[in-house]
């Protein structure tokens, strides 16, 4: 039996392993520095619980890579509320905190320097270039007249090519890997990927999609949900060149846009479609990684972790 303080007498203690000498011990885990900046999401779309869930589930991967990171969300068209404060109120709001800090240290006697940098590394959870949604959360950023940093968007990464292949896979569209699985009855010969935000999206989707079709080893086009007719004519262009079972793969986190507007497009091209990548692992290990870079702390050990 155990006490409070401890095992009983004569029960083994479990002892903190001691650090492994030489070349082949292990790394020390990434920490976040003390005093860094708050990594605050970009949410775009319409505030609801599913979105604030799914932002929810990216920031944990992010903490979970991170230790002390201190992760925020702020949505683009969201309020002054606790449940979905606006991007420029959660800015606002780490500055206040973070100033309260350094005057709390001060109080206390510590001799503590007036914090420098930015005071927030404001990732978009978004998988390609929307210059509109970019504008607003430029423009949100301006609006909380504080120091923070902008960083690009998620995409193109090879992670969300694996993503893609994943929710493709998900929903029985695409073998599940290379060696097991090989041939799946419904699996699609063509693959169309979907983006929002015109050509640049589309151009910046298609870097991502060459890396799915070398993956899928099957034809990848990239097309615009906002351009209308972009749908329709990349699957007939798939089916002029041989595909006859063709497949949707939203290039979206998910709160970019309706989700009645990927059932359409499915319609318009005559074929099913997977899921958005929503809270997949790679999608916080990407916006850490936005991070990291922006504050040049190893990125490159956050990018190369495996996903699971």
């Amino acid at each position: 039996m155990s006490s409070p303080t401890g095992p009983a007498s004569g029960l083994p203690v479990r002892m903190p392993r001691p650090r492994q000498p030489g070349r082949h011990r292990r790394p020390e885990p990434l920490v976040a520095p003390e005093g860094a900046p708050a990594l605050v999401l970009a949410v775009p779309g319409t505030p609801s619980s599913a979105t604030r869930s799914l932002a929810d589930e990216v920031i944990s991967i992010a903490r979970s890579e991170l230790p002390g990171l201190d992760a925020r969300i702020g949505h683009l068209d969201g309020d002054d509320d606790a449940e979905f404060p606006s991007l420029t109120a959660v800015l606002v709001q780490a500055a206040e905190e973070r100033a309260a800090r350094f005057e709390q240290a001060r109080a206390a006697g510590l001799d503590v320097k007036e914090p420098e940098g930015p005071v927030a590394v404001v990732v978009p959870l978004l998988a390609g270039p929307d210059n509109a949604l970019l504008r607003r959360i430029r423009q949100a950023v301006m609006d909380s007249k504080i120091a923070a940093e902008l960083t690009d968007v998620l995409g193109p990464h090879p992670l969300l090519a694996e993503a893609l292949h994943v929710r493709l896979s998900e929903a029985g569209l695409a073998r599940a890997d290379r060696a097991r699985l090989f041939t799946v009855a419904t699996a699609a010969d063509g693959i169309i990927l979907a983006s929002v935000g015109g050509d640049e999206a589309v151009q910046a989707a298609g870097i991502t999609g060459m890396l799915l079709a070398a993956r899928l080893a099957v034809p990848v086009i990239a097309a615009a949900l906002d351009e209308e007719g972009s749908i329709a004519s990349v699957a007939e262009q798939l089916r002029s060149s041989g595909s006859q079972q063709l497949a949707l793969a939203p290039y979206l986190i998910g709160p970019e846009i309706e989700a009645s507007v990927l059932e359409e497009a499915a319609k318009e091209a005559g074929c099913s479609t997977a899921e958005p990548l929503g809270p997949y692992p790679a999608i916080g290990k990407l916006a850490l990684a936005k991070y990291t870079t922006a504050l040049g702390i190893s990125p490159q050990q956050v990018q190369g972790a495996p996903v699971r």
